[in-house]
């Protein structure tokens, strides 16, 4: 599989556009014991002025990430548990990104199969925090600069996505009813009810 890296002046600044637009590229992380990677089927994009959005309230020590330009990494726990990738948009200084939801698998399924402790493939990657746990991402690559090849990195192939569709985002209260979550129809990988992948 050829890959190249996702240039960064691929990246609209409109943080929606680039939610859809990420659908069908790949998410690559190199790890010690070798490469593993997944396609995006999954996002939700977190727009300027969106309440659920961690800029909303502005810059702070923790979410300083989100303000970089677009093609960084910002990520962070929820719940005290679980990591979440995100990639910042938009002009920097602004505090918008894109959650990673959710990954077909490709390369390094064993890997993966031992950082999530199942073997169930479906199930790697399906859901924000399993495709953290699954790829080893942590705070450590918060920061990261997406768009060239290192640790943590966006990359495009020749692929092009099958259909592409859209719902409100999952597990939020502000904001909740806006259609902001980008997804790929009939993926078997996608999280979220039924009701919502249609």
């Amino acid at each position: 599989m050829a890959i190249r890296p996702l240039a960064r002046r691929e990246l609209s600044i409109d943080t929606a556009a680039l939610a859809r637009f990420l659908i069908g590229k790949i998410v690559v992380r190199e790890l010690p014991e070798g490469i593993v990677s997944g396609r995006i089927v999954e996002t939700e994009a977190y727009v300027v002025g969106d309440a659920a959005g961690h800029g909303y309230r502005g810059m702070t020590q923790r979410n300083r990430s989100l303000f970089l330009e677009p093609g960084h990494a910002y990520v962070y726990v929820a719940y005290g548990i679980s990591n979440m990738l995100n990639v910042s948009s938009g002009n920097a200084g602004t505090g918008t990104g894109v959650l990673i939801r959710a990954l077909e698998p490709l390369e390094g399924i064993g890997i993966m199969q031992q950082n999530r402790g199942t073997e169930r493939l479906r199930d790697l990657t399906r859901g924000p925090g399993r495709l953290a746990a699954a790829l080893r991402i942590d705070r450590s690559l918060d920061g990261l600069d997406l768009c060239r090849k290192g640790p943590l990195w966006l990359a495009h192939d020749d692929h092009e996505p099958g259909k592409i569709g859209k719902s409100i985002r999952i597990g939020i209260t502000k904001d909740a009813d806006r259609l902001l979550r980008f997804y790929l129809r009939g993926s078997p990988f996608v999280s979220g009810t039924k009701a919502l992948n249609v």
